[in-house]
């Protein structure tokens, strides 16, 4: 049993929007009032996945869930639970064994469409009532909207699919994220004097539409640097069939960071992934989406002062 008193947001929580982020203020909020300490709860793998069996592609995966819940809203703990066991469990016992007995919940925040426990039998109203009647406190957060439009995972999955990152980055509240420890490519890069680092794309991670970004990247030291990234399969340099990679290239950096983790903000799409005569014009275009991401960084810069 968790000592500690604890106040908890309930949800799935991919991509951490900002329908997510009134939840997780709502918890910052309440953990003060009450002396408790700010939580969140989530599942180790996609319930729409698991109850339909289609494939649902993740905006993020449980460590950068966690990393964007810390880092953006406080979120001290993140519980990490398997949704297999979780889909077979008793709503009750949800609620008063699993987050009030063993996670020591004195709180709890759901939004309006969170079901839970087996056969989602658990719902809004039933949390609230059982809430009530174990002296736990408990708010249901309704729909978030941004101009007319329901903020949620699925609409946000849309826009990263085509590309459509500065709207997407909007709904979220925050960049979208890629992460992942460096592994070798074909070093093309070095070759072109635009060294980049290759990160694998995470099975069941969504990828975005294929095409060069600005975006960028934070360094295993906690620096961060501007970086010109390349979602694709590299079509003129690779043959048929090449497997997807996303490879920035980091500005103003030189290093070797084969083996360590790098954190990829994508910020806006410069252009479609296309196949160049050669080398050189690659080379050329690659530099050419470096000046538009410093541009791209520096009226951000001017817009915000």
């Amino acid at each position: 049993m968790d000592t500690q008193r604890n106040v908890i947001a309930l949800g799935f929580f991919d991509g951490v929007h900002l329908g997510h982020g009134a939840l997780l203020r709502r918890v910052g909020s309440r953990a003060a009032e009450l002396g408790a300490r700010p939580c969140a709860f989530t599942f180790d793998q996609s319930p729409a996945a698991a109850l339909t069996g289609r494939e649902v592609p993740l905006l993020t995966g449980v460590d950068d869930r966690a990393w964007l819940m810390e880092t953006l809203y406080g979120i001290r703990e993140v519980i990490v639970a398997p949704f297999a066991l979780m889909r077979a469990m008793d709503w009750r016992a949800f609620v008063g064994d699993y987050l009030r007995r063993e996670h020591g919940a004195v709180h709890v925040v759901a939004g309006h469409d969170f079901h839970f426990g087996r056969g989602g039998e658990g719902s809004p109203r039933r949390l609230k009532e059982e809430c009530a009647r174990l002296g736990m406190g408990c708010d249901i957060i309704p729909r978030v909207e941004l101009d007319g439009v329901t903020v949620s995972s699925t609409h946000i999955r849309g826009l990263v699919e085509r590309g459509e990152l500065e709207e997407a980055n909007r709904f979220l509240g925050h960049p979208f994220v890629l992460s992942g420890t460096v592994v070798h490519g074909s070093e093309l890069g070095r070759t072109l004097g635009t060294p980049t680092a290759n990160l694998p794309v995470p099975p069941g991670a969504i990828v975005p539409a294929f095409g060069v970004y600005a975006g960028r990247v934070y360094l295993p030291d906690g620096g961060a640097r501007l970086a010109v990234a390349n979602v694709g399969v590299r079509p003129t340099v690779s043959t048929g069939g090449a497997e997807v990679t996303v490879e920035p290239w980091i500005l103003d950096f030189a290093g070797d960071l084969y083996g360590r983790f790098l954190r990829l903000e994508l910020h806006k799409r410069l252009r479609p992934e296309r196949k160049f005569s050669g080398v050189d014009e690659l080379r050329a275009a690659i530099l050419e989406n470096a000046g538009q991401t410093r541009a791209y960084f520096a009226a951000k810069e001017r817009a915000s002062c």
